[in-house]
């Protein structure tokens, strides 16, 4: 009797084509969630905005991507992810190219809008098309080689667009987008492969879609603009207020409802909770530091902002090199093995940049940001298999969307946490170099402290994986 390999499930022949056009989705949307700051002062310049108007421009971007992520990830397991995902590359494609030719600030804000809404399906759709169409031994791998696109997006996108406007203009920032969406759309109609709505005759929760989408707007707004408007003024605590009674209305109503946008169901998975407290809590950490460190390195230590910028890549290189590795580990043992560690080596990162001073070298920060990237690469692809791996089938998108929503609400967390205690010591130290030096450190040792919390969560999985 002649054996050979076992042959390859048809479900998952054109896998890796899946993955290259998923992967591009998630390049591009965490792209232009970053890409757009380096060019803001030549948009302004042309327009002739003050910095309050024109940082709409960005903020407009991330509260509608992070207000619909969830609503586009249940919209996916009712119509279809795959309908959603080719859609949100066509609104993707029209918002940027609109963004391009826009003649006012006001058109910007209005077509960045748009962008967001066709970056949301995108986001809230890959991971889910990933696990459905991975045998769950690659599923690690695929979401980490999807991580890794998405960290290289979110920490190139700044140096990526002082390029273009530098050779070009700052409108070729959107216009590249437009090929590139053209070509991933074509693969999205050879590769990836119709999924059935599904069964029953479960609605879409527009009630719920709502009040989730003012609610986490309200929140996001708050912490967004707390450092400018003032953490105690009025409009900030007003806005707490409202995104507390909304969002509790909305978990309210979540639990009357037979079909609902957030399955808090989910939620009493122990997976699935302590992967989703550990996401928030590691993008907390990572913006944080990609929040703070330009500042030691531009005002504290002299440097310009290319030199910056070159050095800030020691940790997206790392964490390139280690999420695949580590999503293929997560394959062979328990996610939260690999997770844990890496949440840990994060914290000693983050010790490391908060021993940073005045004489501090250039290799000091490099080792330092490669630790923390080491330990970012080595989280979140076992977090985000967990995760998604936990969720039933008909509940992906539902995941998926959670997962990318604890994606953008950690990174507002991470710069208005940053923020917060970066500018409440600099105040308190005086201002000064002197003064800079300490907040930098305060702030990063604050941030050991999240790491640390995230290491926990990612630690207590350990009883309710090893059951499965």
């Amino acid at each position: 009797m002649t054996s050979g390999p076992i042959p390859l499930d048809p479900r998952y022949r054109d896998r890796y084509w899946v993955l290259l056009t998923a992967g591009v989705a998630t390049f591009m949307s965490a792209l232009d969630g970053s890409v757009v700051n380096t060019v803001l002062p030549v948009i302004a310049k042309e327009f002739g905005s003050n910095l309050a108007s024109i940082e709409w421009v960005v903020t407009v971007y991330l509260l509608v991507l992070s207000g619909l992520l969830l609503s586009f990830g249940r919209l996916g397991d009712i119509r279809g992810q795959k309908r959603v995902f080719q859609l949100g590359f066509l609104l993707f494609l029209a918002g940027s190219a609109l963004s391009g030719l826009s003649d006012s600030t006001v058109m910007l804000i209005v077509f960045r809008a748009f962008q967001a809404l066709g970056g949301a399906m995108l986001s809230a759709s890959s991971p889910a098309i990933l696990t459905k169409n991975f045998p769950a031994k690659q599923r690690g791998q695929a979401l980490g080689l999807q991580a890794t696109l998405t960290y290289l997006g979110l920490t190139i996108g700044p140096s990526f667009g002082g390029w273009l406007a530098d050779q070009l203009s700052w409108r070729a920032v959107f216009y590249i987008n437009v090929p590139v969406a053209i070509v991933a759309f074509l693969l999205t109609l050879r590769f990836v492969p119709p999924d059935p709505p599904s069964e029953g005759a479960e609605e879409f929760d527009r009630p719920g879609a709502l009040l989730f989408l003012a609610g986490l707007v309200a929140l996001l707004l708050a912490l967004n603009q707390g450092p400018t408007w003032g953490w105690g003024s009025l409009p900030v605590l007003a806005l707490f207020a409202l995104s507390f009674v909304l969002l509790g209305a909305f978990l309210h109503l979540e639990q009357s409802l037979a079909g609902p946008m957030l399955d808090l169901s989910l939620f009493r998975s122990r997976l699935f909770s302590a992967s989703t407290g550990a996401a928030v809590a590691n993008y907390a950490c990572v913006y944080c530091v990609l929040f703070l460190l330009p500042f030691y390195l531009i005002d504290g230590k002299g440097l310009t902002p290319g030199a910056a910028g070159l050095l800030l890549t020691a940790e997206p290189l790392v964490m390139a090199i280690i999420t695949p590795l580590s999503g293929t580990l997560s394959d062979r043992v328990p996610t939260w093995i690999p997770s844990t560690f890496g949440m840990g080596v994060l914290a000693g990162g983050l010790f490391l940049l908060s021993r940073l001073g005045a004489a501090s070298t250039q290799l000091a920060v490099v080792v330092a940001l490669a630790v923390s990237g080491f330990g970012i690469g080595a989280f979140i692809s076992p977090n985000s298999s967990a995760l998604m791996g936990s969720a039933p089938a008909n509940r992906q998108g539902i995941a998926a969307g959670i997962l990318a929503t604890a994606r953008n609400v950690g990174m507002v967390l991470g710069v208005g946490f940053g923020g917060a205690v970066y500018t409440t010591v600099l105040v308190r130290a005086g201002g000064g170099s002197a003064a800079l030096f300490t907040a930098i450190r305060t702030s990063f040792l604050a941030a050991v402290g999240v790491a640390l919390l995230g290491m926990a969560l990612s630690s207590i999985r350990a009883a309710g994986e090893d059951s499965q």
